[in-house]
């Protein structure tokens, strides 16, 4: 079924707001800041401060990332993609201190036996965080590495048992237009909403993040609770759950749904599929030198070992 919503400021389509040479401007001047220490020194006049990040409680796993460098906390939390703040990467930071990540609650719905609401507190109290460091990729085509701080998403699902109807697990972000100002625009239809199939929630590589950096997660970021799956591009990592609901059929996604040409319901990193707008073969990592050349993107993002049987069988130019 074709939805028809309103055009974005005049007559410009979702897929419209983000061209190449766009983000080549705007990533270089912000990495340019970034370089020179302006990135996060300062809030513009009227923006609200967020809240203070606490220090988490966490173990290092060093079986994840023990040969990557992550990025300068700096540039991880002033360089994002959260259309609910804003479209362009600076917005999160500067448009986010008004909004509150706790009191938090979870929605727990669909084919499982144990459904309801779930407090914050309840979905971490039985679940031991630890470090993982991440490599990450975003559709538009540049990375960094992360030092999340949280818990294996599969460890989470098991917990409300679901049936054997579940053959997908569907999120939701929350939707607070007086605290994301993103909402006020109709860059996507919102909330915003993500899925995995099952057994790609239920891999291994696959976390519920909270923290970064040893503290809880900015508002940025995705707090309190967010969605990591680090083979897929970074659409895929919904931030601000609050709606977990296990489902029979594919359930829609947000970027999907609005251009499914441009954005598949699998996104794993593929260099050999093109975004039709741009190339994926090679990526910049962001903290590389405003003239850093290129890397080669990694199938999976470098993490075939742990994934690929996921996806024995099929056409992974027809199912992106």
């Amino acid at each position: 079924m074709l939805i028809k919503r309103p055009e974005y400021l005049g007559g410009v389509k979702p897929s419209d707001i983000i061209s190449e040479s766009v983000y080549e401007n705007r990533r270089t001047f912000l990495k340019a800041a970034v370089a020179a220490g302006l990135v996060g020194s300062a809030l513009p006049a009227g923006a609200a401060q967020a809240p203070a990040q606490a220090d988490l409680k966490y173990t290092k796993n060093k079986a994840f990332g023990a040969d990557l460098k992550p990025n300068r906390y700096e540039e991880v939390t002033s360089y994002n993609n959260y259309y609910e703040f804003g479209t362009d990467k600076s917005d999160p930071a500067q448009n986010s201190g008004k909004f509150k990540p706790q009191p938090w609650t979870v929605k727990v719905s669909g084919e499982a036996e144990v459904t309801g609401d779930f407090s914050y507190e309840d979905i971490l109290k039985p679940h031991p965080l630890e470090e993982r460091i991440y490599r990450m990729r975003c559709v538009e085509a540049w990375s960094m590495v992360i030092p999340w701080v949280g818990f294996p998403l599969g460890d989470l699902l098991k917990r409300f048992k679901p049936t054997s109807k579940a053959k997908y697990v569907a999120f939701t972000t929350v939707n607070r237009p007086s605290e994301m100002p993103g909402l006020r625009y109709p860059v996507l239809e919102w909330p915003y909403v993500e899925g995995l199939r099952i057994d790609e929630a239920m891999n291994p590589l696959a976390i519920m993040a909270v923290g970064v950096f040893g503290k809880t997660l900015p508002n940025q970021n995705g707090a309190p609770i967010r969605l990591v799956t680090p083979w897929k591009y970074g659409f895929k990592g919904i931030k601000s759950i609050v709606e977990i609901r296990f489902t029979e059929k594919q359930p829609p996604t947000s970027w999907n749904r609005s251009q499914a040409r441009e954005y598949g319901f699998y996104a794993n990193v593929n260099p050999e599929v093109d975004h039709p707008r741009w190339s994926q073969a090679r990526e910049q990592v962001i903290g590389n030198g405003l003239f850093a050349a290129r890397q080669p993107t990694l199938m999976f993002n470098g993490y075939a070992d742990q994934v690929a049987s996921l996806y024995a069988g099929m056409d992974l130019r027809k199912n992106y």
